[in-house]
């Protein structure tokens, strides 16, 4: 599984902001490049565990799984 995404980030006056490009809503803006790279971690970790839970919620029961490369 591919475990690495791809984060845009800029300065933007007295703030760091970026956002990762693969996952629509995972962004943050924080004081330092390293910060905003710490939350952006944070951030796409729970996006990404949040929506295996809704996945996993709407599969119901009796599903199978398959590992998808891209």
């Amino acid at each position: 599984m591919n475990n690495e995404y791809t984060a845009v980030i800029k300065k933007d006056g007295e703030w760091w902001i970026g956002w990762i490009e693969e996952v629509p809503g995972v962004n943050c803006q924080e004081r330092t490049k390293e910060e905003l790279i710490e939350s952006l971690r944070v951030a796409l970790r729970e996006a990404l565990d949040l929506n295996r839970e809704d996945a996993l919620s709407a599969a119901g029961d009796r599903y199978t799984e398959a590992r998808i490369a891209v």
